[in-house]
């Protein structure tokens, strides 16, 4: 029954309601947000597995910086009220993508990157 699935079994039947209709398009918005360490992991590998057999154009959302990075081939970082587009970076690490990549010299640098970016806007809406 619906009430006795886990968190992550109730996201994978999201995710598959979302695909069975066969959007073009697919939006998630913070799909995995709530989910532990282990299931989100776990379900970022499968969304890349199975975005790699489909090539869907998917719209993710997430304030994940790792996850951004690991799953997008662009990563827009908004500004602050008003939310506006502040930059676009493009992820130029190639597929397929692991939980390993996470540890590569491109990976880091193109994290703290982003890390500055996001932090610079959070300064500048404490003034």
């Amino acid at each position: 029954y619906p009430k006795e699935l886990s968190g992550g079994m109730k996201q994978r039947v999201a995710i598959a309601r979302a695909y069975a209709v066969n959007p073009q398009v697919l939006l998630m918005d913070e799909p995995f947000g709530a989910l532990d360490a282990q299931t989100r992991t776990q379900l970022q590998s499968e969304l890349l597995a199975t975005w790699q057999k489909e090539r869907k154009t998917c719209f993710f959302i997430t304030h994940d910086v790792d996850e951004a990075i690991i799953l997008a081939q662009k990563v827009i970082i908004m500004s602050a009220r008003p939310g506006r587009i502040k930059e676009i970076v493009e992820i130029g690490i190639p597929y397929p993508r692991t939980q390993e990549t996470k540890m590569t010299q491109e990976f880091l640098e193109l994290k703290n990157y982003i890390w500055s970016q996001v932090y610079q806007e959070y300064l500048e809406i404490r003034k």
